[in-house]
């Protein structure tokens, strides 16, 4: 009685097992060399070495893995067909840039890697069809800029990794959309600055790591906002700990610092061995000149002939000179440009009339002296 029984689950496991198979095979069909699981609506093709993407990937694929191969470029329409799309990897290849538009029809997309590339800039609107993308990864590339408004369709990102590349600075308003985002990575950058108001909207941010920068100092009522902040990371910056510009971040860390914050002693002065935190208002009296203001020009430095004069807003020259040049006297004021040609104007008819009058009068004397 259980010979037919155990017969029937024996059969049933090799079935299962078959259709398993055949599910994990259906990629390679036609040549192609991805593996897929029909049950999981994803495919696997990672670590193949690839250099073009594979055309036979199903339409109903919610899973892409194309991490670690040697894609360097991507064809603009790539993954057009993959509308039902979720989870993108396409980490740890060569890629360079991003087409404008490749990620068009990728509405349900809600997770992207494009981590360990080379990608040294971003098409202006992107990501702007990915209304759903809760988390973007462009750490490891050789970024050197943003565009501006390059995230602000992404209204339900929660995770944004900016780290290593070679960012200097950052679009002012780049984060204002971000209002869901909870954690925000832009450690082992080349930023000096940050931009005012940079997080003020980002009222979930939970973990913020601007370590490994550049930055000396940030603007007054940077951290106001990050009142849900339980992770900062601000170490291997060069705090610029003598300016009084220092004074608001020292006194906010310290607040957070009482409330239990992690990571508020990270930031430690460029001079000093001093954590900002600890700094006061007495060590930092000094009123440090912004290093965005310009200096002014000395005396006797030569102005290149490619100066744009519409640069120029005033040049300063002594009253009197310029008085003397036009023989205009009256002391109050400059003379206005009617003012001096009347002037010179007068000057010439005066002298014109003198000329006149010398010839009216030898014209005379020589009329009389012949009668």
């Amino acid at each position: 009685m259980m010979g037919p029984v155990l017969a029937a689950c024996l059969l049933i496991i090799l079935s299962t097992a078959w259709i398993s198979q055949a599910n994990e095979a259906l990629c390679k069909k036609d040549g192609g060399v991805c593996s897929c699981n029909n049950n999981k609506n994803s495919v696997d093709c990672s670590s193949k070495k690839l250099t073009a993407i594979p055309s036979n990937i199903p339409a109903d694929t919610k899973k892409l893995d194309l991490q670690s191969n040697k894609l360097s470029s991507l064809p603009s329409k790539a993954f057009h067909r993959l509308t039902k799309l979720r989870l993108l990897y396409l980490n740890d290849n060569k890629l360079q840039t991003l087409p404008a538009g490749i990620f068009k029809e990728l509405k349900n997309l809600e997770t992207l890697w494009v981590t360990d590339n080379k990608l040294q800039a971003l098409p202006i609107g992107v990501f702007d069809q990915l209304v759903n993308l809760a988390e973007l990864r462009l750490d490891r590339n050789q970024l050197k800029s943003l565009p501006p408004r390059v995230f602000d369709s992404l209204t339900k990102l929660t995770y944004l990794s900016l780290g290593y590349n070679e960012l200097q600075s950052l679009p002012k308003g780049v984060f204002d959309k971000l209002t869901s985002l909870k954690e925000l990575r832009l450690y082992n950058n080349q930023l000096k600055r940050v931009p005012e108001g940079a997080f003020d909207k980002l009222t979930e941010l939970k973990t913020l790591k601007l370590d490994n920068n550049q930055l000396k100092r940030v603007p007054e009522g940077a951290f106001d906002s990050l009142e849900k902040l339980k992770m900062l990371q601000l170490q291997e910056n060069p705090w610029d700990c003598t300016c009084n510009g220092i004074i608001y971040m020292a006194k906010w860390l310290k607040k957070k610092a009482d409330e239990g914050l992690g990571g508020v002693d990270t930031a430690g002065c460029e001079k000093g061995g001093k954590a900002v935190l600890e700094i006061t208002e007495k060590d930092a009296a000094s009123d440090c000149v912004s290093p965005n203001t310009t200096t002014a020009i000395p005396i006797g430095t030569m102005t290149p002939a490619s100066v744009i004069y519409d640069d120029i807003h005033e040049i300063k020259v002594p009253q009197e000179n310029f008085q003397k040049f036009l023989g205009y006297q009256e002391p109050d004021h400059l003379p206005t440009q009617p003012q001096c040609l009347m002037s010179i104007s007068g000057y010439l008819g005066l002298m014109m009339s003198l000329m006149l009058t010398s010839a009216a009068i030898l014209y005379v004397f020589h009329f009389l002296k012949k009668a």
